[in-house]
């Protein structure tokens, strides 16, 4: 099915749990299926969210919602930008070079949009809009330091856009009464980005919505996984109680 999976369409949540960036997968039409990268490259953060697609299918099934991941690299084309982004396709990435991106033309990328980035966000869409009141919630995860920088102090970072900061500010402060957790509030990248994911399919519809981001190292297994999993399902019910009511 094209660049994208879906898992439990017919559950009964109103959450839509998303994966912008589930895979490190390049299609053997693109380069032949190479970038000219090492397994060591393909296996880092630049290729795709280590630990997000686990995560968030597990999330899912917590919160008896559907889920829906992607089957492409973000190196092949990001679908969490917009078509006119500068960095919808890569050419560096955290100090290396995407070889097989170098050179890549304007048809190229168009087949890349129909063949991959296209389906997903059509498929998302129809998902969003099974009912009325869809919630969602789109998982990533984040290396604990870029080449060159700083440590990142944060285990868990929750994005959302000024334009409606609702779900994510209640999120926040729940997370945050959690002992254990240093949160990042917008850490450790802004969360509005127009013509990402969150702004194609929930702001420009009004619907509830929040980005979480995990440290990879802590959702590096399917143990952690769960663990997560199972935490931060507890705690979007809960800041959605607080932000809607006990009837929501």
């Amino acid at each position: 099915m094209g660049g994208y999976q879906i898992i439990g369409e017919g559950r009964g949540g109103r959450w839509l749990v998303t994966c912008d960036h589930a895979s490190n997968h390049v299609p053997d039409w693109v380069g032949g299926g190479s970038f000219g990268l090492g397994p060591a490259d393909m296996s880092r953060h630049i290729a795709y969210d280590v630990g997000a697609a686990g995560l968030a299918t597990l999330l899912a099934e917590e919160l008896d919602s559907p889920c829906i991941l992607t089957k492409f690299s973000r190196l092949v084309i990001d679908p969490n930008r917009g078509e006119d982004d500068p960095t919808l396709v890569m050419k560096l990435y955290d100090g290396t070079i995407i070889s097989g991106n170098r050179h890549v033309g304007e048809a190229e990328v168009v087949e890349r949009l129909n063949r991959l980035y296209r389906p997903y966000h059509d498929a998302l869409a129809r998902l969003a809009a099974r009912r009325p009141d869809t919630v969602i919630v789109a998982i990533h995860s984040f290396t604990p330091c870029l080449k060159g920088r700083s440590p990142r102090p944060w285990h868990v970072g929750v994005l959302y856009s000024y334009q409606d900061p609702r779900l994510s500010h209640v999120l926040i402060d729940l997370l945050r009464r959690q002992p254990d957790l240093c949160v990042g509030k917008n850490e450790p990248y802004s969360g509005h980005l127009p013509g990402d994911a969150i702004d194609r399919h929930a702001l420009r519809y009004g619907r509830l919505n929040t980005l979480v981001e995990l440290r990879n190292d802590l959702i590096a297994d399917p143990v952690a996984q769960q663990v997560w999993a199972s935490r931060l399902a507890g705690v979007l019910h809960d800041s959605l109680i607080m932000l809607e009511g006990p009837t929501s």
